[in-house]
């Protein structure tokens, strides 16, 4: 049985992750203000992805996570599917989905996500994920979530240097 100390930390784990949601979704939306669809298809050198496939994947990751805490994905695997881990690059501005389509499915995602981690029980972030990106047989709820924020911060990070690429000046300072 749980002490009243280890659920008080709980509900503190889920408000921790809840507001890592809201940051990233905020600097996301920070980084991409004033940028234009061709902003985002500048591509960096000597690789790497353009910024629309950086927009992009983290839509396609919190879509994949959605339903882990019982909410519903936005746009769908098959919409996503050009912007998923392990895709190529995105060179073809044919290819890419419109960026207000990937900033307000990125949007819906993280009040989606919000309102998801909000249920948490502790006995729910312990449980087996449905899947480990890690291909970890020991991976949790829990640290699934962990490293899924980790995950879409480190690309949101990419977007603040990839606006600069474009020649924008940086929003973060």
């Amino acid at each position: 049985m749980a002490t009243a100390a280890a659920t008080h930390a709980e509900v503190g784990e889920v408000r921790v992750l809840r507001e890592q949601v809201k940051a990233i979704q905020g600097v996301l939306r920070g980084n991409m203000e004033g940028l234009t669809q061709a902003d985002c298809m500048v591509q960096p050198q000597p690789g790497g992805n353009c910024l629309n496939w950086v927009v992009g994947h983290p839509a396609c990751t919190w879509d994949k996570v959605l339903p882990v805490v019982g909410q519903k994905p936005v746009l769908g695997n098959e919409t996503l599917q050009r912007y998923d881990r392990g895709s190529a690059e995105l060179h073809e501005a044919g290819e890419a989905l419109p960026l207000e389509m990937l900033l307000n499915a990125c949007d819906e995602a993280a009040k989606r996500m919000e309102e998801g981690l909000a249920s948490l029980t502790e006995e729910r972030l312990d449980e087996p994920a449905p899947f480990s990106p890690r291909k970890r047989a020991d991976e949790t709820v829990r640290s699934l979530l962990s490293l899924v924020m980790f995950h879409q911060a480190y690309h949101v990070g990419q977007s603040g240097l990839l606006r600069r690429i474009a020649g924008k000046e940086g929003k973060i300072k």
